[in-house]
């Protein structure tokens, strides 16, 4: 072996070395057990989006009353909640793989039955109620697993990385599913929508099965999840102020500075003259392709350590962002702020998911991922009702723009007052 090319080969610059400071984080695609729950996720990603989608199509088809789509979230948020709740106490007490496997295989169960009353031209709501009622009960029960593993398939160091590989893949499904829903339903109609739902989600079964078994740890009593179990969760955060302040973060800155319900407002009153339907599609996608870019960059942030620093710094961010989309006139600013409002969205969400499983102890963190999937989906929709009626009595753009204000006034308010979020650090 040549010493000197040796030598010189090392000292080389890497060419890639600049960019690696600012792209994507990709080191927990290193560990195979974390790529494949990974890699299950971009199939499910752009799947389950494409049955979103589907169900209100179906039901407005069925219906012609956007009240009855309305029902239907409502019919599907319920047992999220409820399941969300009791899976967290359960992903604590069992095999986190066998749990999964359980209920990856409901949903899919579930989505071959939605294509199958399609298929037979059923058209009854109350069984497209029934049917995704049950789904989100699987998906409740589904998701506090899944993320409370990903802390035991990757180090603690990289848990924010895996947590924006993650986010940016779910947020490019929610862009690109609605996208290729919209594209398919002219050609091959909605019961093949379900049915693509479906198959992509046996792909998902066979990634789980590969996993290695997750059990709870040695020394870690069994528990049955009941009542009991759920409220010790609750007290496990009331008594660790940083995961405490990591959910009223997110409540702050979705219940507050979140105005999807006046975006049709907005796009009928505000940007009309550049094309309503056009405004309203843009605004309903900038969020989620802001945060896409978050993901694509998030070299620039996945390593700092000031975990707790980062969250109320992209808080303050959303807020401000959002409050400048309140203030914006053109419908390409307004779209240019929302774009940054989902940069500090993905930024929120790696650091919040960092805190929750590296600051909570392994035979809690499934309880703390299903009080985290209840607040992430209760959160947008009580904003939907508190700007909703702040639109009607002060006008669209004076809500969001006061929401936004508040997001930015309450979390510096918390901030300062409780500093534990402030002083958390890996």
């Amino acid at each position: 072996m040549d010493t000197s090319e040796s030598t010189t080969e090392e000292r080389e610059p890497d060419p890639r070395a600049p960019r690696r400071r600012w792209a994507m984080d990709t080191r927990p695609l290193r560990r195979p057990a974390y790529r494949r729950l990974w890699g299950s996720t971009i199939v499910t990603a752009v799947g389950s989006q494409l049955t979103a989608v589907a169900v209100p199509k179906q039901i407005y088809d069925i219906t012609g009353s956007s009240a009855w789509v309305g029902a239907a979230s409502l019919a599907g948020l319920v047992p999220l909640i409820v399941f969300a709740l009791w899976g967290g106490a359960i992903a604590d007490t069992m095999d986190r793989r066998k749990l999964l496997l359980i209920t990856n295989s409901g949903i899919a169960v579930t989505s071959v039955l939605f294509w199958l009353q399609a298929f037979v031209g059923l058209e009854s709501v109350g069984a497209l109620m029934l049917l995704l009622a049950v789904q989100q009960a699987f998906w409740g029960l589904n998701a506090p697993a899944r993320n409370a593993s990903i802390a035991r398939l990757v180090p603690e160091d990289e848990l924010p990385a895996a947590g924006a590989l993650g986010s940016t893949v779910m947020q490019t499904g929610q862009v690109a599913g609605p996208l290729l829903a919209g594209a398919l339903i002219p050609v091959i109609g909605l019961p093949e929508l379900y049915l693509i739902d479906a198959l992509a989600l046996c792909v998902t079964v066979w990634a789980v099965h590969r996993l290695p078994a997750l059990p709870p740890l040695a020394g870690t009593a069994v528990r049955r999840a009941g009542v009991k179990e759920i409220a010790a969760g609750f007290r496990y955060i009331s008594g660790h102020t940083v995961l405490l302040l990591s959910f009223l973060a997110d409540i702050i800155a979705m219940v507050l500075g979140m105005p999807r319900a006046l975006f049709p407002q907005l796009a009928s009153q505000t940007y009309a003259p550049y094309g309503e339907g056009l405004a309203l599609g843009l605004l309903f996608a900038a969020i989620p392709v802001g945060a896409v870019l978050g993901g694509l960059f998030s070299g620039t942030f996945s390593r700092a350590r000031r975990h707790g620093w980062m969250v109320i710094g992209a808080v303050v961010a959303w807020g401000v962002a959002i409050t400048g989309f309140g203030l914006s006139r053109s419908p390409w600013v307004a779209v240019a702020f929302l774009a940054l409002a989902g940069v500090a969205d993905m930024v929120s969400m790696v650091f919040r998911g960092a805190i929750l499983l590296s600051a909570a102890t392994d035979e809690m963190r499934g309880r703390m991922q299903g009080v985290f999937t209840v607040v992430v989906a209760g959160g947008p929709r009580l904003a939907d009702v508190l700007h909703g009626t702040a639109g009607s009595a002060f006008g669209p753009r004076a809500a969001v723009a006061g929401g936004g204000l508040l997001v930015v006034a309450v979390m510096l308010v918390l901030a300062a007052a409780v500093p534990a979020l402030r002083r958390y650090r890996v």
